[in-house]
């Protein structure tokens, strides 16, 4: 009989993760302070432990994971890889479809992969105070569930819009311990100017970024934490992709696609990354990245030099954007509502070596319905992104007779999303394409870089 769920020992949990700097065909670009230079990693020092800005600029390709966190991640690591078998019956396609199930951790989503490796790094040079931003709420109640765990206060600025729509997800933040506020807010500099032009703001990920610096910043007992985008982020995320090499490995199969949904950049590069180092020497696999088209960044923004947060506190990093006060429309998958994106993936994308796609909100609920009704599990909205394009190429399957391996990441469950699911069952979802002008308009405002 065919397994339905492939699992590995404790022990199989890896012992490095992958980075994938080390197989990129050309170096990643360096990040920008100010004045339009390149910054060393001592601009970095202010809010990160050294040991993180060591892994952002490292081109090693292994990066060892401490024993500490390899404890931690024994919590729920390693996930199980799933063969969807009732999806494959009830869309009659002869397509293998796999996912991995990273709903498996106490937060609910990949997120906790990095959180807890951050909020280590952190302990150990004595920091006891991290402030960062959380969109849905799944990377807030990754960090709150760390920081619990080694010790360490939390400050979570939360999207406004995601604040209002997802309270379970602030009382799960709360309940580890965090504090989380709803943002823009009254409590820094940054959100006081939002507030000001627009007393009615919805928030963006890149506003709470702001906000989250702007207190590290000006704290000297206070580092910053961040949930996706940069490379080390990425990096402790492929411990996902790691885990399901050896899986298929046990069961001979290989994907001949791989699908994560992209915001930031955390889900597909810990799904994807891995599978690059097979791309890079020669495997035939194709790597794509799935976003909304409400926030197409990677499919419809500008590749330069921006800021990855609205008043521009951050270096300038080169990626993918629709311009760093680009205000998202209120979509329900909040994770996702992100003006810019990766760099790596920006990177990759940019030279032809991933590919990128947008899919609308409406299909991407019915996607998550059909999951749910074959498979049992109710995906996250983010996470309805990829299992769209899965279904989407697992019917091109039917059409064509190819019996395709197709994997995606199922980075999180819909439990703290149920308000959204009624709002589709009762018809009041709606499609959001976003007008080329209002595009336009937002990139008019990219930094000037020479």
């Amino acid at each position: 009989m065919t397994a339905t769920r492939v699992l590995l020992d404790e022990s199989e949990i890896p012992t490095q993760w992958y980075n994938v700097v080390a197989d990129m065909p050309n170096p990643p670009a360096p990040p920008l302070g100010p004045d339009g230079k390149p910054i060393g990693p001592e601009a970095l020092a202010a809010i990160f432990p050294m040991a993180l800005i060591e892994q952002e600029v490292s081109r090693e390709r292994w990066i060892p994971i401490p024993e500490p966190v390899r404890s931690a991640y024994r919590l729920w690591r390693a996930t199980p890889l799933h063969r969807a078998h009732r999806l494959e019956q009830a869309l009659g396609t002869p397509a293998h479809i796999y996912y991995k199930y990273e709903g498996a951790s106490p937060a609910g989503s990949h997120k906790p992969n990095t959180a807890v490796a951050q909020a280590y790094y952190n302990a150990q040079v004595g920091i006891r105070r991290l402030s960062t931003e959380t969109g849905a709420g799944q990377w807030g109640s990754a960090i709150a569930l760390a920081g619990q765990l080694f010790g360490i206060e939390v400050r979570v600025y939360m999207v406004r819009v995601s604040y209002e729509q997802k309270p379970f997800r602030r009382s799960l933040m709360e309940t580890w311990g965090a504090r989380v506020i709803a943002s823009p807010s009254r409590s820094t500099n940054a959100g006081r100017a939002i507030l000001e032009r627009d007393p009615e703001s919805p928030g963006s990920l890149g506003i709470a970024i702001s906000e989250a610096v702007e207190e590290a910043a000006s704290r000297a007992d206070t580092n910053y934490s961040l949930g996706s985008v940069l490379n080390h982020v990425l990096l402790h995320q492929t411990v996902i992709g790691l885990e399901a090499k050896r899986q298929f490995e046990k069961i001979g199969e290989y994907p001949d696609a791989i699908f994560g949904c992209c915001g930031g950049g955390s889900n597909f590069a810990g799904v994807a990354f891995p599978f690059f180092a097979d791309k890079a020497a020669g495997k035939k696999v194709r790597l794509v990245a799935v976003e909304p088209t409400s926030c197409p960044t990677l499919t419809r923004g500008n590749y330069a030099y921006d800021f990855g947060d609205t008043a521009g506190l951050t270096p300038l990093m080169l990626m993918y954007t629709l311009g760093h006060d680009f205000i998202p429309s209120r979509i329900h998958a909040g994770g996702l509502r992100y003006h810019g994106d990766s760099p790596l993936v920006s990177q990759l994308v940019h030279e032809g070596l991933v590919e990128a796609i947008a899919v609308p909100q409406l299909a991407t609920f019915e996607a998550g319905v059909t999951f749910a009704r074959t498979e049992g599990i109710l995906p996250a909205p983010e996470t309805n992104h990829a299992i769209r394009a899965v279904i989407d190429e697992a019917l091109e399957c039917k059409q064509t007779g190819e019996p395709r391996v197709l994997f995606f990441n199922l980075s999180g469950h819909g439990h703290f999303d149920m308000a959204a699911y009624d709002q589709y069952f009762r018809g009041e979802l709606d499609d959001y394409e976003l007008p080329e002008q209002e595009i336009a308009a937002s990139l008019e405002r990219l930094p000037k870089t020479g």
